[in-house]
């Protein structure tokens, strides 16, 4: 997309007399304001933006201001930038693909009579389509969205609807959402919006503040419209036109929402969808439900490295990236995009999923056959939108055909199959495939499109019906060729008479100009003068020769003409009639494109389970209410496939009772980040049905992540780097289910010490205590550790055991060196150092400064003093001092002191008088002397 100095070199040159730039000055400033809007005039040969758009195409795509122009003089000048053919679709496709805050204009005219001709935003690109996708895939379908919040005491009630404009989908969907919008930001999510519709607020209270904030999140455009808009007036007719089938189940569907249906009738009006008949009978619509896929918000997204990133180093640092080895022409894309943002619940689909994958894992055959057989597949969903949008001409009802008989060969390889799931390939496949491409469906498109179409000439690059198709067709090529015959048998003739070689001399020519001609060189001219003056018209002499005619020919010629534009007009007139009964097919064509778009994926699944240095296994997946999430040698996908990484694996156990709770200390840089994120990317793909990096695995289903990993400002919205650690935090505690998964890195680091710790302590005890999902919390406050002691001190009568262990992972310091070496391996047990100052000698720090650093931390430490530090060097140290506390000693000792003061809080002091007060205090501190009597750290403490 940067474009060079010689490119702005390239820009084309602005070329407007007196008259037409004052004509365009007088338009452009009766336009209405749009800071959304960047505005094109197409001036047939380049496009031209102007006044602030001109500037930020100026600054963002050529990176000059010097490739501004002024149009005008004076006060009355505006800043002008021209933009070749090549650049506005770079610009158009940035705007529309990458970035989510810009509408685009398209305007044709000149002087100053213009008019609008393509409008599109991030969430509306149809208009755009021919050129966003003219040489690249279609990777994912953009989803508008509108809401309807509706606001009560402690809840809100949101109102959703949505509009895929792509695949021709309505949908409704109501809930209810909590203070932080959860529920909207997963759907969001689920769903690939990239623009949102929401009524124009008057006030802007904070909860609206907060909902922008959620859509900011996503990467959604938000686009305000009239709050009269949000209307179900009419609503059920309309959708009638657009739906097909009875309006009966419309009608049922709709009555079932309160809020929802003005949501749906805001994007009706939006999108404009009535306006063209086009799309009469040709929408579905359904009902949204959040419960049927696993629920991600943005904060998942960007932890698990779902999507690929414009900032990705390669395409493995995404798990789309990495696991789109997909075939066919963009279908198969857009349903892994699909499938990445909606994992499955149910365990019967699941493992139907899985299954298929297995089939194709283990039959290499099948599955190389049937890659090479989508690979000449095109992207039959985009096609067929054409041809209903009445944008389709012969070229796409060839390349439909050209897809359709690949079928038999992708059947045959189908059939060919005798594994173990042999009844579910001819039951998922087989069946479907042969109903699509019966004598009533495909086969009926194919012997359409042999009668039709002139196949012999697709060689030539010619899409042409052929002229035995058609009576009148064939009459006017029939009268077409006697024309050539006779035009030919002129030119000999005429050849003959002057005396000339036919062809070698004399030549004719067919030109636009002066339709057939004869023409002879400048040479042979002066032999044939006289008869050329007497006999010919001359037409024109040039270097190359002279063209002449004659009456004969000229007659000749016109009616040659004549015949050539009837015959283009009856050609045109039967490829409308070929693409209009074309479109009938778009029911069968649609199932098709569903088949082998999920086939596609399924066999991209196979490829890389199958491909990978360490081949994947298939998960054994249970109930959400049973079972735990076991992974044995497991490895995160992304990372192990970077070219300079040898990746070491790692068991994750997460044991209902035992270890459900998880808190992972250790040094930085030691992998406590990368192992909590492989947990939850093994998680989400096997409920996308894939198999996954693990010798073994064993996974309870969840119907949620939620991730609070790394840290970033968000200053643009006035958030911070804690405020939005807080906040992400903030949705796990509401939005969290025990059936959900929670990874947890480093919370509580944006704030001091004893407040991030308090912060840490408490969201771990109401995970613990009254979430109880499996968590997986990585953390440098190895006072936590003490957690898994109290958990294990609380009798089970109280309140029910989720299981809190503590993990570590593992390095090693030379004795001698003091150096650090990560081994990357997480094992049980708590570590009780960071080791920050090695880490810092990793970076190359002044060797003054982490000698200062090791002073005062020596000074700081609040963990041991430095009278229990052992002198002895020889001894191994798996940390970065060795204590006569062991971690053991500080975790128990830290639970029994949190046990003392959390007596001392619950003393009743206001019955007690002070004598009762100090005895038992007194009692108090007896009995914690007595524990201690075992405990060295308490000893230190007291």
């Amino acid at each position: 997309m940067t474009q060079n100095f010689e490119e702005q070199n390239k820009l084309p040159e602005l070329k407007l007399d007196a008259k037409q730039a004052q004509g365009f000055l007088s338009f452009f400033k009766r336009l209405p304001q749009d800071t959304r809007a960047i505005r094109f005039f197409d001036r047939r040969d380049y496009y031209t933006a102007h006044g602030e758009n001109a500037t930020f195409i100026a600054k963002t795509f050529y990176h000059t201001t010097t490739a501004l122009r002024q149009l005008g003089t004076g006060s009355y000048s505006l800043s002008s930038v021209s933009v070749s053919r090549n650049m506005f679709e770079t610009i158009v496709r940035d705007l529309l693909l990458e970035r989510t805050n810009h509408a685009v204009e398209l305007y044709e005219g000149s002087g100053s009579n213009w008019r609008l001709v393509k409008s599109g935003t991030p969430g509306n690109i149809s208009s755009f389509e021919d050129i966003l996708f003219a040489n690249n895939e279609m990777q994912d379908t953009p989803v508008v969205v509108a809401l309807v919040p509706n606001f009560r005491e402690n809840s809100c009630t949101i109102g959703l609807g949505y509009v895929d404009l792509t695949k021709r989908v309505l949908g409704l969907a109501e809930f209810l959402d909590d203070s932080h919008f959860t529920n909207v930001e997963s759907s969001l999510v689920a769903l690939g919006c990239k623009e949102c519709l929401l009524p124009l607020e008057s006030g802007k209270s904070s909860e609206i503040k907060t909902l922008y904030d959620s859509l900011t999140r996503c990467g959604v455009m938000l686009t305000e419209r009239k709050k009269a808009e949000f209307k179900m007036r009419d609503l059920v007719q309309d959708l009638g036109r657009l739906v097909k089938g009875s309006i009966e189940p419309v009608r049922d569907l709709v009555s079932g929402f309160e809020f929802a249906p003005c949501a749906l009738g805001a994007l009706l009006s939006y999108t404009d969808l009535l306006a063209d008949e086009s799309n009469y009978g040709n929408y579905s619509i359904r009902r949204y439900n959040l419960d049927s896929y696993m629920r991600l918000d943005s904060a998942a997204m960007r932890a698990l490295n779902v999507l690929e990133s414009k900032t990705d180093a390669n395409k493995n640092f995404s798990l789309f990236g990495l696991m789109n080895r997909t075939c066919t022409a963009g279908m198969g894309k857009r349903l892994l995009n699909m499938w990445l943002k909606q994992p499955l619940l149910d365990v019967n689909e699941i493992n139907t999923r899985l299954d298929l994958v297995q089939a194709f894992v283990e039959d290499p055959a099948l599955r190389q056959d049937l890659r090479q057989h989508l690979k000449r597949i095109s992207d039959i969903e985009r096609l067929m939108n054409n041809l209903e949008k009445k944008r389709a001409g012969l070229q796409h009802i060839v390349k439909l055909y050209q897809s359709c008989i690949r079928l038999p060969y992708i059947k045959s390889a189908l059939e060919q199959y005798d594994g173990q799931f042999s009844s579910l390939v001819k039951e998922r496949y087989l069946d479907p495939l042969e109903i699509c491409s019966d004598e009533d469906h495909l086969n009926k498109f194919i012997a359409l499109v042999e009668v039709s179409v002139d196949l012999d000439q697709l060689e030539n690059g010619e899409y042409m019906i052929s002229s035995s198709y058609d009576p009148a067709l064939s009459a006017l090529r029939d009268e077409q060729e006697s024309l050539d015959r006779e035009i030919s048998s002129l030119h000999k003739l005429t050849a003959n008479d002057l005396d000339l070689p036919v062809d070698k001399a004399l030549k004719l020519d067919k030109g636009t100009q002066f339709g057939h001609v004869f023409r002879i060189t400048k040479k042979e001219e002066p032999k044939i003068r006289k008869k050329l003056t007497t006999q010919f018209i001359v037409l024109e002499t040039r270097k190359d020769g002279v063209k002449f005619t004659n009456t004969k020919l000229k007659k000749l010629g016109d009616k040659y003409q004549k015949v050539l534009e009837e015959y283009k007009n009856c050609q045109k007139e039967l490829v409308n009639r070929v693409v209009q009964t074309a479109a009938t097919f778009s029911e069968v064509f649609g199932s098709l494109a569903a088949l082998l778009s999920e086939i596609d994926v399924l066999l991209s699944f196979a490829d890389l389970a199958s491909s990978c240095p360490t081949p994947y296994t298939r998960p054994e997946i249970t109930p959400s209410d049973e079972g735990d999430i076991i992974l044995q040698g497991s490895r995160h996908p992304c990372v192990e496939a970077q070219d300079w990484v040898n990746f070491i694996p790692n068991d994750c156990e997460l044991v209902r009772g035992k270890s459900w709770f998880q808190i992972i200390t250790g040094p930085n840089m030691g992998g406590k980040s990368t192992f909590i994120r492989q947990v939850g990317v093994n998680v989400l793909m096997a409920q996308v049905g894939c198999f996954v990096p693990c010798d073994k695995a064993c996974i309870s289903v969840r119907d949620c992540i939620f991730a609070r990993v790394g840290a970033g400002d968000c200053q643009l919205r006035g958030v911070s780097t804690f405020m939005q650690e807080m906040l992400e935090t903030a949705s796990i505690l509401k939005g969290a289910t025990e059936k959900s998964l929670i990874i947890i890195d480093e919370l509580g680091r944006g704030t001091s010490t004893y407040d991030g710790f308090g912060l840490a302590w408490a969201i771990c005890e109401h995970l613990v205590e009254v979430i109880r999902a499996p968590t997986l919390f990585a953390t440098h406050f190895h006072e936590l550790t003490a957690l898994a002691h109290e958990s294990a001190d609380l009798e089970p009568n109280i309140k029910p055991i989720v299981g809190v262990a503590n993990y570590h992972v593992s390095a090693h310091i030379d004795s001698s060196t003091r150096k650090l070496t990560m081994l990357y391996k997480v094992e049980p047990g708590a570590c009780d150092q960071s080791f920050g100052i090695h880490v810092a000698e990793f970076a190359n720090f002044p060797e003054t400064v982490v000698a200062l650093a090791r002073e005062k931390a020596s000074e700081l430490e609040d963990f041991s003093t430095a009278s229990i530090v052992s002198n002895d060097s020889t001894l191994e140290v798996g940390s970065k001092r060795k204590r006569e506390c062991d971690s053991n000693d500080i975790s128990q000792g830290a639970a029994r002191a949190h046990q003392f003061l959390k007596e001392f809080y619950d003393l009743p002091m206001d019955k007690m008088d002070v004598k009762q007060v100090l005895e038992k205090i007194s009692k108090m501190k007896d009995d914690l002397q007595k524990d201690a009597v075992n405990s060295k750290w308490l000893q230190q403490l007291i």
